[in-house]
């Protein structure tokens, strides 16, 4: 599953800080600072995982966790919270949250528990994706292209990201953009368009390619197999 997180929170200076932070390990991430949008976007987006303030404006962020797990969700949840009382982590866990975060917390413990969490929810997991002679380390999140680092942007790992996890198989162009374009972001179906243009060039000269499929997108080829 693509790596796209919502943060609700707020703190708006914590929440720019928390962004900052995720966006420097090539996560997607949609924010949200009260409640009844938080419930928004979880009724109509999929996510990789959840961050959840539960001080939220308009609506707790306890309530969100409700009508997220009533809804039938199993996506996973941390609660960030200034209460450091057991038996207000231990009702946050009952009501179906999967870790517990005390602010103020340490930047490497939030990105840990986010990884944890993320290999928890992925079926026979394998930390290092291959395709090729292009790799992916899920925990780092760094690809290599013939054992070399390979330099991309932020939007650039996202198409390429989104590609890989479906490596061989054609990725509709709106998927794409959902996958690589925050709630803010200008989502112009050329915009997508150039980010593909940019990884397609990185990509040159190595055994590995993205294709166009006229009316079906993109896929992630094998150069042989062009």
């Amino acid at each position: 599953m693509f790596m796209r997180i919502l943060l609700a929170e707020d703190n708006r200076e914590l929440s720019q800080w928390i962004v900052r932070l995720l966006q420097r390990e090539r996560y997607v991430i949609d924010c949200v600072h009260r409640g009844d949008e938080a419930d928004a976007a979880l009724a109509s987006q999929d996510y990789a995982l959840v961050i959840l303030d539960l001080g939220l404006p308009h609506l707790s962020g306890m309530d969100v966790l409700k009508r997220l797990r009533e809804r039938g969700s199993a996506t996973p949840v941390i609660i960030l919270t200034a209460n450091d009382a057991i038996s207000s982590r231990v009702h946050g866990l009952d009501s179906g949250a999967d870790d517990y975060l005390i602010k103020p917390f340490n930047a490497e413990e939030l990105e840990a528990r986010i990884r944890a969490l993320l290999r928890r929810g992925r079926s026979n997991f394998e930390p290092i994706l291959t395709y090729g002679t292009l790799a992916f380390d899920t925990n780092s999140r760094v690809f290599t292209l013939a054992g070399s680092l390979l330099a991309l942007t932020p939007r650039e790992h996202a198409v390429l990201e989104t590609l890989m996890q479906r490596a061989g198989r054609a990725v509709p162009k709106n998927v794409l953009a959902e996958n690589v374009f925050g709630f803010d972001d200008d989502t112009n179906p050329s915009a997508i368009e150039i980010y593909v243009h940019r990884v397609r060039r990185k990509l040159e000269g190595s055994k590995v390619a993205i294709a166009t499929l006229r009316g079906l997108g993109y896929v992630l080829r094998a150069v042989d197999d062009t």
